[in-house]
């Protein structure tokens, strides 16, 4: 059995370039059977089992005919860029397989069930509650509670909203919610 000599980076280089060209098999060919098992040991020896390392050996020799005219032999070797295509191919590996694993074990949600006769009454029973405390607030701190809190807007929407300074919500806010937790904690 006679044994190839190791390619040059210039030669390798060239194989390349007809690959990227010529769509060139036995260039290819010669690439492959040189890059394969490096690539695969690589992989190997960067924690990969077996069966992974050859998968993603085959994808970056796939990359590499499909990428060929990409190849700039300014910027890098041939076995630098070959072996960056991999490096990135066991990247997205990694990140396949972490997001695989996490959805395998995201808890699946519990299925919210009917609410019971004596939360529906509690809750009934609060918003009376709530109703009742926001009638005594002045009109001009329960409007601002409405739109805050039953609008969901922001402070600054509501100052321009109500023509007023953006202090002046803060300050009805945090007094009005005040007044509505002793009027609360008195009905309890």
């Amino acid at each position: 059995m006679e044994e190839k000599p190791v390619p040059d980076g210039d030669e390798l280089a060239g194989l390349i370039r007809k690959v990227a060209t010529d769509r060139d098999r036995q260039a290819y060919a010669r690439l492959y059977s040189y890059f394969a098992p490096r690539l695969n040991g690589f992989l190997r020896k960067a924690g990969l089992p077996p069966a992974a390392a050859e998968e993603i050996a085959q994808e970056t020799m796939l990359s590499v005919w499909r990428k060929a005219s990409y190849f700039d032999p300014a910027r890098a070797g041939a076995s630098t860029w070959i072996f960056t295509i991999a490096r990135n191919q066991r990247i997205d590996h990694l990140r396949r397989l972490r997001v695989a694993n996490a959805a395998e074990n995201e808890i699946p949600p519990e299925e919210e069930a009917a609410p019971s006769g004596e939360t529906l009454l509690l809750t009934a029973e609060r918003e009376t509650r709530v109703r009742a405390a926001l009638k005594s607030l002045s009109e001009e701190q329960a409007a601002v509670v409405r739109l805050s809190f039953f609008s969901d807007k922001p402070h600054s929407e509501i100052a321009r909203e109500l023509g007023l300074p953006l202090g002046t919500v803060k300050s009805r806010v945090r007094l009005a919610l005040g007044r509505l937790r002793a009027l609360l904690d008195a009905q309890s």
